[in-house]
Formats: structure tokens, sequence, C-alpha cells
């Protein structure tokens, strides 16, 4: 540009547009809908507007300077064969470990087998390199702090960035049993004042993770973490440290989903809670540490390369909301103990996204978004107002014994699991989209089954799980179901439906037996007799519908099928019925439901 040449003043070219103008552009494109079509509602209870103004003067927490630590997970029950993995991942770019034991909350089937495989697990591992290490540690902790105190002999402590997690009212939530929090909160206090007078910084984890993983809302699982910081801060001052000593041995522990926006919100909304409590306390408000892990409640068995996908948006989020430390869950650590290659993937997923991305470079960069800011206060308020029933009721220790937190999450669990049934919220690769024909991928120890749940544990579930055991189910028949896409008319009026009706029923694992369409009842009847399948669904247009859908019904059943039918009914729904229609699939119709009756029949 030449000396003499100004930049292009683009702010006067564009005419800024008002709030009003762009109503009436939005009540145009909904023709007639209401405008309501466009706000969403979370589980928490609050809406989502389609458009917010720009925020300006909120309250800001923030994390520490610098890139959050890439931590790659410990966790094959063996210590040699931990070690090999961990090293490899120290080797190509990770910063950190997430040392994960067996019966844990972050262990989903696998971990360190002992506090003996402790000591092999992270054998080379220099400590004082500024690595950030993460224990999951189970419910029996003593002889696995007694091993870590034994790996970190001759270390000024204080050099070490360790997150040691004692939790026990984590615990207590992921077993189901009564916990004596009086007598417990005594021991954790007096076991917390010797490792600090030995010199360790954040001893003890209050962990969301645990109610994210068992379906609860983020405001749930910001309250439950909330509600057991409190209580330990509690039971470390009774227990002789300073407040301020206190703090410093807490530290935190959300999922990361992928929800992007709410994701992001509830990692900021963490930090503005948690500097409201110490400001409670006459404390001057200081970054807390905060780990982040991709939510198991969201991987999936089948088709697990989506997972790539999610697992992305979720580091994402959980960067840009402040995570000071985030573990990628590998690809296929719902299928088993994930292998070399699942594992280079996760690494990846946080380096690129730090190295070339640069996204750990600005502190807030969600402060002064008008929709961020609004969903992290409305965050904020709604789990402040949960950790008050919590409170109320005593505590954590109590809220969990007395059945109110288990029961307020199965509300949640529930209606979320009504809306993945009616694939309000799909699931690409298990709900959407399916692929019957993909490929197995290779793990290095196949996951073992889930054991029985005390049913006041906040057990860890997976949305895909409904699905995938109707996929199960399916294929353990031995010969594959089949569904003859009952096409009628050309290609025009039926491929919409057909391709709707093959995704319904495939993520079923029955699969879809496709063609050109057939023109007349006739036609339709001979092919599906020649398909040799059991069941049809009928897939055509609204005028074809009307005008032969009720004959094309009849035509099908009379040759032998159970008939379903792709569409709403509309006035027709009787006819069809009395044709033989079996059910009807749509859009927000029970899928799940729909799938098993399908497979009974097939």
């Amino acid at each position: 540009m030449a000396a003499t040449e100004t930049a292009t003043p683009f702010a006067d070219v564009f005419a800024p547009a008002s709030e009003e103008q762009w109503r009436q552009k939005v009540e145009a494109a909904l023709k007639g809908a209401p405008f309501s079509r466009l706000i969403s509602k979370t589980y928490d209870g609050f809406d989502v507007q389609p458009l917010y103004a720009r925020a300006s003067g909120k309250p800001r927490a923030f994390r520490g300077a610098g890139d959050w630590a890439v931590t790659a997970r410990v966790d094959h029950p063996e210590g040699a064969e931990a070690n090999k993995l961990a090293l490899t991942d120290l080797e190509n770019g990770a910063n950190g470990l997430h040392v994960v034991f067996a019966g844990s909350a972050g262990a989903y089937g696998f971990g360190l087998k002992d506090a003996a495989a402790l000591a092999l697990a992270l054998e080379g591992v220099y400590l004082d390199a500024g690595l950030r290490i993460v224990f999951d540690l189970p419910g029996d902790t003593a002889a696995i702090v007694e091993a870590i105190e034994n790996r970190v002999a001759g270390h000024d402590l204080k050099t070490l960035d360790l997150s040691l997690g004692l939790d026990p009212l984590g615990a207590a939530a992921l077993s189901g049993e009564a916990l004596d929090w009086p007598k417990a909160g005594l021991a954790l206090a007096a076991r917390v004042k010797a490792l600090h007078e030995k010199g360790f910084g954040g001893v003890v984890a209050a962990d969301g993770r645990i109610v994210h993983a068992a379906g609860g809302s983020p405001a749930q699982e910001l309250a439950f973490a909330l509600a057991a910081g409190v209580d330990y801060l509690r039971a470390l001052e009774a227990g002789g440290l300073s407040l301020e000593e206190a703090r410093e041995k807490i530290d935190f522990r959300l999922a990361a989903d992928a929800d992007e926006f709410v994701t992001l919100a509830k990692f900021r909304a963490l930090r503005r809670l948690w500097a409201s409590i110490e400001t409670a306390c006459g404390l001057t408000p200081r970054p807390i540490r905060v780990h982040g892990e991709t939510a198991w409640r969201m991987m999936t068995r089948r088709d697990p390369w989506v997972n790539h996908l999610r697992s992305t948006v979720a580091v994402f989020s959980a960067g840009l909301g402040g995570a000071d430390s985030i573990t990628v869950l590998p690809f296929t650590q719902a299928i088993g103990l994930p292998d070399a290659l699942a594992r280079r993937i996760a690494r990846n997923t946080q380096l690129v996204l730090l190295e070339e991305s640069n996204l750990g470079k600005v502190a807030d960069p969600a402060a002064g978004s008008g929709g961020f800011e609004a969903l992290t206060e409305s965050l904020v308020e709604r789990a402040y107002s949960l950790f008050q029933d919590i409170e109320k009721a005593g505590g954590l220790a109590r809220a969990l014994a007395s059945g109110l937190i288990g029961g307020e999450i199965a509300k949640i669990a529930n209606e979320r699991a009504k809306a993945t049934a009616r694939r309000k919220e799909p699931l690409t690769g298990a709900s959407e989209f399916p692929d019957i024909n993909e490929k197995p991928v290779a793990v290095l120890i196949p996951a073992p089954a889930a054991p029985a749940a005390n049913p006041k544990a906040l057990a860890p579930q997976r949305v895909a799980h409904p699905f995938e055991a109707l996929r199960d189910k399916a294929e353990a028949a031995g010969a594959r179901p089949k569904i003859f896409l009952a096409n009628l008319g050309p290609i025009a009026a039926f491929t919409a439906r057909a391709t709707f009706a093959k995704n319904v029923f495939e993520a079923g694992g029955i699969e879809a037996l496709s063609n050109d369409g057939f023109a007349d009842t006739a036609a339709l009847a001979a092919g599906f007799k020649a398909s040799g399948a059991k069941l049809a669904v009928l897939c055509s247009s609204d005028a074809l519908y009307a005008e032969s859908g009720v004959a094309a019904a009849k035509a099908l059943k009379d040759a032998g099928a159970t008939v379903w039918f792709a569409g709403r009914p509309g006035d027709l729904e009787a006819a069809l019925r009395e044709a033989g229609v079996a059910d009807f699939v749509f859009v927000g119709s029970d899928v799940l439901a729909q799938l098993t009756a399908a497979l009974d029949a097939a």
C-alpha cells in the first residue's frame, strides 16, 4: 500500500444493523413460525437465545498464564507396560501424565492394578522436568499415597506440579456407600496436614466428572464440585491448616463434552463460583487449578472414529474456558485399552490446537461475548442455587446419603435418555449416520463388562449404550436382520424418506435394502418378496401416500411383511394401521423403542 493510501473504512461502508432489523429478517425467514423456535433450553432450565448483545463489566477469573498441560493417561494395569506407553507420550509432545488407578473415578474399566505398579509406571519419568502429574485414586488410598511419597522422595516438592487427588466424598458418590463425614473429614485433614508439612501442594480434588459421567447437568456438576471444595476447605481448617494453606491444597476436575458453548461457559463459571467462596471466607481470590477430561459420557463404541470430532470440540472448549491441564480419552477408550495409535491421536489433538492454533495464548478469549457471558452467568446462578440446597441438606455427604443428589441427577439423566431415544440429541455413528459395515479397530485389552453398581452410586454411563446394545443384539443373530425399503414412485418422490429410514433402521443394526423404486403396488410387493427380508418400510411423498399409500401398505402386508411407514401419517393413520402398518418413523419418534420392536419382528 502506498504511503498516501489509507485502509478502507469498512465500518463506514457497511452500516450497522439494529436488533430490530435482525428480527424483521428472522420473522421473514420463519414464515409465520414463532420466534421461540430459535430459543433452546438447557437441562438446567435456562434459555439459550439466538442473539446476544455485547457484554461489558462482567467479573473475570483467570487461569494461570501459558498453555494448558497436555496430560496423557497412564492406565495400563501392568506398571511396566504403562511405563512404555507413558514414555512414548512424553517423548512425543505430552508434558504431563494422568496416572489412573483401577476403581477410580476416571478408570473406565482400566487403571494401574495396585500401588506396587506405580514405581514401574513412572520409571524414567523426570518429575522435576516441569511435568504436570494428575493422579486418579480409588477409595482406599493409603498404600498408593505411600507409594507416591516414596517415588518423589529426594525431590524438592515445591518444584513439582502434582495433583494427588484425595477425594473421599467423590469416592463415596462413586460407590454409593454412606460416608461418616465427620470421621472421614478428620482423617483427611490429618493426612493432608502431614503431606503439607512434607511440602506437597495440590493434595485434594473436588471432582465434578463423577456427576457428568452419571448423566448430570452442567450446573449439577459445578454444584457438586463446589460443595466438595467447601467441605474440604472446612475440614482442612478444622484440622489445623489456615484457610490460605487449605485452599492451596484443593484442585478441581471437570468433564468436557461436545456441547461447545456450555462446556466453555462451565469452566469459566467454576472459577467465578470458587472466587465467590474465597471472598466469603475473607480471602483474596487466586487462580485455582482446574483439570479437564474429555467426557466418558459422549464416547461411542460404534464408529469410534467420530469420537475424534467430539474430543476435539471438547478440548477446544475446555482450553478456552480456562483448564490448566487436559486429558483426552483416546477414541477407542469405550472399546478397550487404547493402543499406541489411539494414544498418539489423543495427544496430537491437543498439540495441534496449542501449537498450530495457539489456543492457549489468550487468558479468557470469551470475555465480553454476550452469549458466553450470559451462559456463564446462568450457570453460576443455577449452580450456586443447587450448592445452597446441598448446604441446607447438611453438606455433600448427607445430600448423597439422603438421595437428594442422586435423585436430581437421575431426573436429568432420564430426560437426556428420552432425548437420545428420539434423536433430539443425536450421536453421530451411533444413533445417527451409522456405519453397519465398519471395520473393527485394535485395542490392547478388550473392555471388561461393567460391574453391577450399587443403586445409590453415581455410576458412569455412556449415552450411546442403548443403541449399541441393539447393534449387538442384531449381530448376535448371525445373519444380519434386513428391512426392505419399499420405495414407491420416482426417485424424487422417495429419496428423502428412504435415506431417513435407512439411517433409522441401521442405527439398530438392521440392514436397509435399497432399490430404484417401483411404479405400482404390485411391483412393490413383488420386490419385497424377492428381497428375502421380513420387514419393509414404505417410503414416498405425501402426494403418493395420499393416492396409494394405504393400498401399498396392504400389498406389503399381504406379501408377508411387517410394515413400517416413513413419515407422519396425518389423517391416514387409522387407514394405514388397518392396512397393516405396525408403526411410523419420523423426526422425533421414539426410535429406540421402534428399533427394539423391529428387531423382535425381524
